[in-house]
């Protein structure tokens, strides 16, 4: 037996109720951020975020479906989101679920369909650090990933 199939089959049913604990305060913490106010969506109104006050992000959540891997373009502004994440220390997961996101985000145009929720980052609504529990789940859930060299853990939100 190798070390990678011992270490497997000790984490698995930890890494899976890990995982859950992660997609439900991911949900709790995209709710509270939208009756807050401090919910941007949008890959470029994200971008214009991060440019203009980095320091007051907490939090970004990079989502993409299946048909949205072999968009190029989207790939390039998550690599380029990813790094200027990393690089100001903002906590980063991804999410494989765009239509669950939107259901939770309730975010849409008028003819129903999601608006640009690939990338929704997390803002303090004030000056002051803004200590939620399920903010400090996640930058936990984060921290133990990278320990791991995961650097933008995926999660799995809860139906």
């Amino acid at each position: 037996m190798t070390l990678e199939e011992i270490r497997g089959q000790d984490t698995v049913p930890e890494s899976t109720a890990r995982m859950q604990g992660a997609g439900k305060a991911l949900h709790e913490l995209l709710l509270s951020a939208q009756r807050q106010g401090c919910l941007t969506a949008g890959v470029y109104e994200s971008a214009k975020v991060l440019n203009v006050d980095p320091d007051n992000v907490t939090f970004c959540v990079l989502a993409a479906d299946e048909e949205d891997e072999g968009d190029i373009a989207l790939q390039i502004h998550f690599t380029l989101i990813q790094a200027f994440c990393c690089e100001n220390d903002i906590d980063i997961v991804r999410v494989g679920d765009v239509q669950r996101l939107a259901a939770i985000v309730g975010a849409g145009d008028e003819a129903g369909a999601p608006g640009d929720l690939h990338c929704i980052l997390i803002s303090n609504p004030q000056e002051d650090a803004w200590k939620d529990p399920a903010l400090e789940k996640l930058s936990l859930f984060c921290e133990e990933s990278r320990s791991v060299n995961d650097w933008v853990p995926s999660i799995t939100l809860p139906e």
